[in-house]
């Protein structure tokens, strides 16, 4: 059973794709079918809307979310309605989504189910702690498009990353794509005392004394750096961003000094290029974070929407080559 002992290990787990019909949802009912065998009481919810029958952008069949005896799910009220498990409700949410109020249910008889959730990181912490404190033994989440946000070590506890044919069908393109984002979730983590410090700042950039002491630089946002130049490293050279982390950030910073660290909160706050990220490291500075995800497995789809085919074994080789790490075709292992 590829990776799901590693799974097993912590308490709440995302699915991601580097792009739309990666396998996120054939990676789930994998997960979900093995923990079943297993007798793993789970939970699991969408930070999108999940399980449809039809794929809404290229209108191609999708598989369905198929949910276990004693499982328990988080849906929209209208999605709730058209689910073909039979289930008990246990709980309603006074708020309220676009799809109505979410709801969390028991399921008594397997059967299929479209999962659609919260629209915020937020909210999606407040499920996953409701799973848990109802006997779930792990909540799964899955994700929607390529939001890469539910993977925040601050959301749940691993990460599985689903790539494959849709990110490229040209290989070399796939690896190259896969292999930054994969080098962005495995970034080094600062000291503990230093996370310690700065964990608790919700804004801005700040720079870090020899001490490890936080100064507000004033900046709430990359627009507004101007013409600060030399002065952003008045009191040392390593650098907080509370927020996102873009190209302006870097370019901005890449030609002041070439011994400068960059602290972000963790990958999911970096929308950077490969171009602009290799420009900043290439001086000699350094990017880490507050937390990294802790990755447990990649996995491919080796067809695209458009239906191309990937040779599996030469892309996983591939893909396992330049990531040293083991990637699984997510195709193969759920037949």
């Amino acid at each position: 059973m590829p990776f799901v002992n590693q799974i097993l290990q912590h308490r709440s787990l995302s699915i991601v794709g580097l792009e739309k019909n990666t396998g996120k949802t054939v990676c789930l009912n994998y997960i979900l079918r093995r923990l079943n065998e297993l007798g793993v009481p789970v939970g699991v919810t969408s930070i999108g809307v999940d399980g449809e029958q039809i794929d809404s952008v290229f209108a191609t069949a999708k598989p369905e979310v198929t949910i276990y005896e004693g499982s328990r799910f988080i849906t929209s009220e209208q999605h709730y309605i058209k689910r073909q498990a039979v289930s008990e409700i246990e709980h309603v949410d006074s708020r309220r989504t676009a799809l109505g109020p979410l709801v969390t249910a028991r399921v008594l008889i397997r059967g299929k189910v479209l999962l659609s959730g919260a629209a915020t990181t937020a909210s999606l912490r407040g499920q996953i702690e409701r799973l848990q404190s109802i006997g779930c033994r792990l909540a799964i989440v899955d994700g929607a498009l390529s939001r890469l946000s539910l993977a925040s070590p601050t959301v749940t506890d691993c990460m599985v990353l689903a790539t494959g044919a849709a990110v490229s069908a040209n290989l070399k393109q796939l690896v190259a794509k896969t292999r930054f984002v994969h080098h962005l979730i495995c970034l080094d983590e600062v000291a503990p005392a230093l996370r310690d410090t700065l964990n608790p700042i919700a804004g801005g950039l700040w720079a870090i004394d020899d001490d490890g002491q936080p100064h507000d630089l004033g900046i709430a946002s990359v627009f507004l750096i101007g013409n600060a130049g030399n002065d952003l490293l008045r009191f040392g050279h390593t650098l907080f961003a509370s927020g996102a982390v873009s190209d302006r950030l870097l370019k901005a910073l890449a030609p002041l000094a070439n011994d400068i660290t960059l602290v972000a909160r963790d990958f999911t706050k970096l929308f950077l290029t490969p171009e602009a990220y290799n420009d900043f490291t290439h001086r000699g500075n350094r990017l880490l974070v507050l937390q990294r995800s802790r990755l447990v497995a990649v996995t491919l789809n080796p067809t695209s929407p458009q239906g191309f085919l990937l040779d599996s074994r030469n892309a996983c080789d591939a893909l396992s080559d330049a990531l040293q790490t083991p990637v699984y075709d997510i195709m193969k292992i759920t037949q």
